[in-house]
């Protein structure tokens, strides 16, 4: 058991660093072709059929590229597709999802006070918000509010208001907010894999007939892409707000994610306004302060949180150990005094990520993070600034470690 904790630890980590690397791979590509969509010149000379083209220089060399609304006359013998990047970051997500919101529910997912259900129940609520929440935004973008772009967005930005408030109804305020970004980011990701490519796989199906294609399909593509665009700020800041519990553990969290999503779209709007050439919007960071003062209030007016330290279930062996009060003398002396109601040291405002262990309920909650973070690792307390002794973290797995065997 011991050593399966060591490997689900390292799962996790694993996991998560793949998918920060295939997300900077997606946002990356995603960033630079909006900015080039957005920067190419129509000029007279273009060979037949292309849109604009326009001249850049990375790396010691220049790029001249030309952009075609449909395609070009031949097809190239080479294509580069953009999509796995797309897809292995849902994946990837996804799996992080499993592995930490799922099959840690008890603790990361499921709050009593919120909704009292069992875990397999959450999860199924959790997967079906998921694909809910694709179904309703693309019979949004394929009703008649699809062919007003501003109507549109706003519809959306209602669906994703009721979301963020819906999520605080049902889970931790941390599985919450991580649960709105998986949300927006499997729209994100279902556009690629349902509109994106398959309307560029017809157009490129239609000129190896020898058919002319059908303009709308680049249409629809554009418009699910700049939807992509405007939704990846918020989205990464969903899914790193779980280390910070101003965001996800007070009582207006569902109302700061709502926030960051405008922030997103004013960030998003002066970045594509200026790569169009359009102007230099720079009101739009002084909105993004006011927003993010706004956010900072919220977070601290009242300071509620959500009931996350709650004792877990199965916390008993832990608490009859004949190490635990050894134990707990030495949480209450190394890290009570930042994991607690009311921290003691300087700067600390509130419990790091609300883990709590100022009593002997919440100490043998946390066991196991006591176990890996102080015991089997160094991680706590940070730079060891209590001065854990290296007996002390002995006696943790001691403690741990015989605790779990039974």
């Amino acid at each position: 058991m011991n050593d399966f904790a060591l490997f689900w630890e390292w799962l996790s980590f694993g996991m998560r660093w793949l998918h920060v690397v295939t997300a900077i791979a997606w946002i990356g590509s995603s960033f630079y072709f909006v900015a080039l969509d957005l920067g190419l010149h129509k000029r007279p000379g273009l060979p037949a059929g292309a849109y604009g083209d326009e001249w850049q220089v990375h790396g010691g060399g220049f790029y001249h590229i030309q952009k075609y609304l449909v395609a070009p006359a031949e097809m190239p013998d080479h294509l580069t597709w953009f999509k796995w990047e797309a897809y292995t970051t849902w994946m990837t997500g996804f799996a992080m999802l499993a592995i930490v919101y799922y099959a840690g529910a008890e603790l990361f997912l499921i709050d009593p006070n919120v909704l009292d259900v069992s875990a397999p129940v959450a999860i199924l609520i959790s997967i079906a918000s998921l694909a809910v929440g694709w179904i309703v935004y693309d019979l949004l973008c394929r009703s008649p509010l699809g062919m007003n772009d501003t109507r549109l967005m706003l519809v959306l930005f209602v669906v994703l208001v009721f979301m963020a408030w819906g999520y605080t109804q049902l889970f931790t305020g941390r599985a919450a907010l991580l649960h709105l970004g998986a949300f927006t980011a499997t729209i994100m990701s279902a556009n690629v894999f349902m509109i994106i490519i398959p309307n560029q796989k017809i157009v490129v199906a239609d000129l190896i007939a020898g058919r002319k294609p059908d303009p709308k399909y680049g249409r629809i593509a554009k418009t699910r892409s700049l939807h992509n665009n405007y939704l990846t700020l918020p989205v990464l800041f969903l899914m790193l707000s779980n280390h910070y519990p101003l965001a996800f553990a007070t009582e207006f969290n569902w109302v700061i994610a709502v926030l960051v999503f405008l922030m997103g779209v004013v960030i998003r709007h002066y970045f594509n306004t200026v790569h169009a050439r359009k102007g230099n919007p720079t009101w739009t960071w002084l909105i993004a302060a006011i927003l993010f003062v706004v956010i900072m209030w919220l977070s601290t007016v009242p300071k509620v949180l959500t009931g996350e330290d709650r004792a877990a279930a199965g916390s008993g062996p832990f608490l009859a150990s004949a190490h635990f009060e050894a134990v707990r003398d030495t949480v209450m002396g190394r890290c009570s005094m930042c994991h607690a109601a009311e921290p003691a040291w300087e700067g600390v405002h509130m419990a790091p990520k609300s883990v709590r262990l100022d009593t002997d309920e919440t100490i043998a909650a946390h066991a196991r993070e006591i176990y890996l973070q102080a015991g089997r690792s160094h991680a706590m307390p940070p730079g060891n600034l209590t001065g854990v002794t290296p007996d002390e973290r002995a006696l943790i797995v001691a403690w741990f470690e015989e605790a779990a065997a039974q």
